[in-house]
């Protein structure tokens, strides 16, 4: 077994990592970012090492800082997680080369499915079923409609080197072609550096199914249970379970057997998972891609088969042989995991939401699993992903796991911050969901899901001739919608209390109020919704500008979010550049109204 393993990540899986360390008998050591200081990861690793400023380019994303912290402290093995370095074959080899242990696949089976284009190639050598896709990377719209006529629309362009549904885009028609593949490479550059996209029949109505697999240096390569994560926003996971319900066995097991053949195609060694689109009905499954490290997801597996995945990458990391040594073994009752970020779930915006948190406190009964990466009076920073902690329930069915699982949000207290709790409340209670009739778009096509939660300004306590409402107000776009939010003072945002929370917990939302009889006008000053750094800016002063066009884009906490224009007119003046961290409340751009 391996005595001394760096952890080149931060938050919950960090905090997971170190703690099987612990319970292995390896020593951990921790990395963290000058923001990150007093994290929980740092107070629980025996040793930590200092990085660098918050931003991730100066801290946990740099390879050669990360590697001298490893040779310092004597780590003989290096987990990357997963996020930052977990997929970057660079990183591999540089751990590689140090002489040091990358907890991990080869760097040359990570190079290889980072590309969408070669991992498809290797899955048609290892015979696993594609969705029907171009042959190589596309150079112009032209392609994309050729390729519509022959497959049939929608169509998906996707980023070559891409993931997490950045650089994607669907083509609804041949008259979308043109916007759709230049906005795609416009993203693919922005987000991965390289603009090559490709193509694929976009499968509107599929579920998202990926089976675990676990192979060792001594040629031995099993698959270990499935997953179904098909509720999602924005291509990002909201709630995975295990066993993916619904799965004829005939399919489950073709699945993976289809997975075992392409880890053994790649050569791979470690955790990984194979992702599918799944037509259940009609007994069909495509490859999607692979992930070349742990999930998010992982312990809904773990707590169907009894294992400690992490256990497993380190005895394999240190040239054991695996522990399990059959595939898909019989998986016992029926695991949930709920995905607990720092967003504000109201209006259904998900805006992130940073800030410290004054409690965590998660629930006591049988069958649940609380896997956090904060504690009370920790501060979940604006630099970094939003997810707060997973909380996972078991119970013999899934019936009664979701029963369970209801309980467990209820008992879940997390104060200080909102956090996607309500949003979860309202999935797991829907007719869909619990009739396993969900897919990829279900969330953000077939239901209105804003409607499910608090708007974002309620005014239901008011009466019709003496309105109270918060004010002053701002109308912006987000995404693709139009909504009128609390303006944010220099001190931040109006107090606001989580909404949807139990009974006993809730509290009114806050913020200065005064008696109105009418709306706001629309205002032409583009103002932040959130911390966060400017991504890009689309727009010069000057410009003519739509309502509704987008002027820049704010990435916080890693999503990426449209700045919008409220009104027609014309650019003035941009107070902003690229690159520049804004505070939730500050001015952009101001934008003069047509006819002023």
């Amino acid at each position: 077994m391996l005595s001394k393993v760096l952890v080149a990540n931060r938050g919950e899986i960090a905090v997971r990592i170190i703690r099987t360390c612990a319970e292995a008998g390896v020593a951990s050591v921790a990395v963290y970012s000058e923001a990150d200081e007093k994290a929980l990861h740092v107070r629980l690793a025996d040793e930590a090492v200092l990085l660098g400023a918050a931003s991730a380019s100066e801290s946990y994303l740099a390879i050669d800082k990360i590697i001298e912290a490893a040779k310092s402290t004597g780590a003989q093995a290096v987990h990357p997680g997963y996020g930052f370095l977990a997929e970057n074959a660079a990183f591999a080899k540089a751990v590689e080369d140090a002489g040091l242990i990358f907890i991990g696949p080869p760097s040359s089976a990570i190079e290889v499915m980072g590309s969408k284009i070669a991992a498809r190639d290797l899955a048609a050598k290892a015979d696993v079923p594609q969705v029907p896709g171009s042959q190589g990377t596309i150079a112009s719209v032209a392609d994309v409609i050729a390729f519509g006529d022959e497959h049939g629309y929608p169509v998906a362009i996707k980023a070559t080197y891409g993931g997490g549904g950045r650089g994607m885009r669907m083509v609804a028609s041949a008259s979308d072609a043109e916007s759709a593949f230049a906005s795609a490479k416009q993203e693919s550059a922005a987000a991965f550096g390289r603009d090559d996209v490709y193509l694929e029949r976009y499968l509107s109505s599929a579920r998202h199914v990926e089976v675990q697999v676990f192979a060792d240096t001594h040629g031995n390569a099993v698959w270990i249970g499935d997953r179904d994560c098909s509720v999602q926003r924005r291509h990002q996971k909201l709630i995975e379970e295990a066993p993916a319900p619904g799965l004829s066995d005939e399919l489950r097991r073709a699945m993976g057997e289809a997975s075992v053949r392409l880890a053994k195609q790649v050569g791979y060694v470690g955790a990984g998972t194979v992702e599918f689109l799944v037509e259940a009905d009609r007994e069909a499954f495509y490859f999607l891609e692979m992930n070349t490290r742990i999930q998010v997801e992982h312990p809904v597996t773990e707590m169907t088969l009894g294992l400690d995945l992490v256990a497993e990458q380190l005895a394999v990391a240190a040239g054991e042989p695996l522990s399990i040594t059959e595939s898909g073994a019989d998986p016992r009752g029926h695991a949930i995991e709920v995905r607990v970020n720092a967003e504000d779930t109201r209006g259904a915006l998900f805006m992130p939401s940073p800030g410290p948190i004054a409690t965590v406190q998660a629930p006591t009964r049988a069958g649940v699993r609380w896997d956090g990466g904060y504690e009370s009076g920790d501060e979940v920073q604006p630099y970094y992903d939003s997810l707060v902690g997973k909380l996972i329930v078991w119970a013999p069915t899934r019936d009664r796991a979701l029963d369970r699982l209801t309980l467990a949000l209820d008992e879940l207290i997390i104060d200080g911050v909102p956090t996607t709790v309500p949003a979860a409340r309202q999935i797991i209670a829907h007719k869909d969901f619990r009739n396993v009739a969900m897919h990829t778009n279900w969330l953000e096509r077939d239901i209105d899901f804003a409607s499910l939660l608090p708007p974002v300004e309620d005014l239901s306590d008011t009466d019709a001739e003496d309105t109270e409402e918060m004010l002053p107000r701002n109308e912006a776009w987000v995404g693709d919608r139009r909504y009128v939010i609390p303006f944010f003072t220099p001190a931040g945002p109006a107090a606001a209390a989580p909404v949807a929370e139990p009974q006993a917990r809730r509290a009114a939302t806050g913020g200065p109020r005064k008696k109105r009889g009418g709306g706001a006008a629309a205002s032409g000053e583009a103002k932040s919704p959130m911390q966060g750094t400017v991504a890009q800016i689309d727009v010069e002063v000057g410009a003519q500008v739509e309502a509704g066009q987008v002027l820049m884009v704010l990435e916080a906490m890693k999503m990426q979010n449209p700045i919008r224009a409220a009104v027609n007119g014309v650019v003035e003046s941009l107070h902003v550049e690229v690159g520049q961290v804004v505070a939730a409340g500050a001015s952009l751009a101001t934008v003069a109204a047509a006819g002023e």
